[in-house]
């Protein structure tokens, strides 16, 4: 049985999940494999010193400073913390290199930017032989060097034309650039569990007959949600606050003249798509693809405070017509009066796009295991035999 590593890390919920989701797309397609889920940061920082030092854990530094943008600005919060990568690569490199020198995979995939010519330099050195696969879980890449290492036999696996274009761009050879119809998701959002709609809104007091909107800002929730409920009086909202729970608490003591769900922390969250009619949140490609997944035309913000890998997705909705992008979560208010006249409309363009990821993933992992074991048990041609 080959054993096949997944490489996460906890910078934001979307690359645990696409572990998860690549992990249980393997197992249901019943590909011989082991398949084993790498957390990164154990990896290179087995007994915690980063954290007993700084007081958090190496990934912390994407979360808290790139996610608040400190006082750089977005872009050049991640432009620094790309030199930091660089200056520790020799450090990262002999870490990773042991841990494959001890583990033997024969394919390594990772689902995290930023570290890819690491993983890749490290597979090489101690398993030459083993395929590197980065698959995005960003709609779009941040070039230079975010998903994408040229000049490295790092295949690629793009969930859209866009992206597969910019590794093109950036001179990955065709041959290990690989396209497939979206993001990855968990099976819940292609299979979700039946439900009485009709029924469950009902019973959390929302009026079957009148939409509903999703409002969602990932697993820490945002004060946004706030604003966006008291622009929102008139309308009946499912508020989704993750892990905050003192959000979830203001949000429930907020009046409103149209009847609010808050929910808390949920591993369930298709099941709260599928009782709703929109949804409202920032332009995360996990999300976005979540919604539109389940049916939901999107309203999400782009602006300076948007996480510069996820700009380019509000791009995507405009070019798919799933959805409005504003320019700040101010305009909500009149946004939803322009949706909910048309919802019919968008409905039917979100209807219109397929997300096969999770069954063409695992095939296209399947390819380049075969053509490389292919490549590599091929014997070396035969000196011709001179007549003379």
């Amino acid at each position: 049985m080959l054993n096949v590593d997944l490489v996460w890390f906890n910078a934001g919920g979307g690359h645990r999940a696409a572990a998860e989701a690549l992990s249980l797309a393997i197992e249901a397609q019943g590909l011989p494999w082991r398949v084993r889920k790498v957390n990164f940061t154990e990896v290179i920082d087995p007994a915690g010193r980063f954290r007993r030092v700084m007081g958090f854990d190496p990934e912390d530094l994407y979360n808290k400073r790139l996610a608040s943008g400190f006082t750089l600005g977005l872009s050049q919060e991640l432009k620094l913390l790309q030199r930091a990568i660089r200056w520790s690569h020799p450090l990262l490199v002999e870490r990773l290199a042991a841990h494959w020198r001890e583990t033997k995979p024969d394919m390594v995939v990772s689902l995290i930017p930023n570290f890819n010519r690491a993983l890749h330099d490290s597979l090489a050195l101690a398993q030459p032989q083993t395929p590197f696969v980065t698959v995005l879980t960003d709609m779009a890449d941040h070039p230079p060097v975010f998903w994408v290492e040229p000049g490295t036999g790092q295949y690629v696996v793009c969930g859209t034309a866009h992206a597969h274009a910019q590794a093109l761009q950036a001179g990955v050879p065709s041959a290990q650039v690989h396209r497939v119809s979206g993001m990855l998701l968990r099976p819940t959002f292609h299979a979700p569990a039946p439900l009485d709609r009709a029924r469950e809104r009902a019973a959390l007091g929302l009026d079957p007959a009148r939409p509903v909107g999703l409002v969602m800002f990932g697993g820490e929730g945002s004060r946004a949600m706030k604003r966006i409920a008291a622009a929102l009086p008139d309308v009946p909202l499912i508020l989704l606050c993750g892990r905050n729970e003192a959000l979830a608490q203001s949000l429930r003591a907020m009046p409103a003249v149209a009847p609010r769900v808050v929910v808390g922390f949920t591993p369930d969250v298709a099941r709260w798509m599928q009782l709703a009619d929109f949804f409202v949140g920032k332009p995360g490609p996990g999300a976005i693809s979540e919604a539109v997944q389940m049916g939901l035309p999107v309203i999400v913000a782009r602006n300076a405070w948007t996480m510069p890998q996820e700009r380019w997705n509000t791009e995507w909705v405009r070019q798919q017509g799933v959805g409005l992008t504003l320019r700040s979560f101010s305009q909500i208010g009149v946004a939803v009066g322009q949706l909910l006249p048309r919802l019919a409309e968008f409905q039917r363009r979100v209807a219109a796009v397929e997300n096969r990821a999770a069954l063409e993933v695992p095939q296209r992992l399947a390819a380049i295991l075969k053509a490389r074991h292919a490549a590599v048990a091929q014997p070396l041609a035969e000196p011709a035999l001179s007549c003379d």
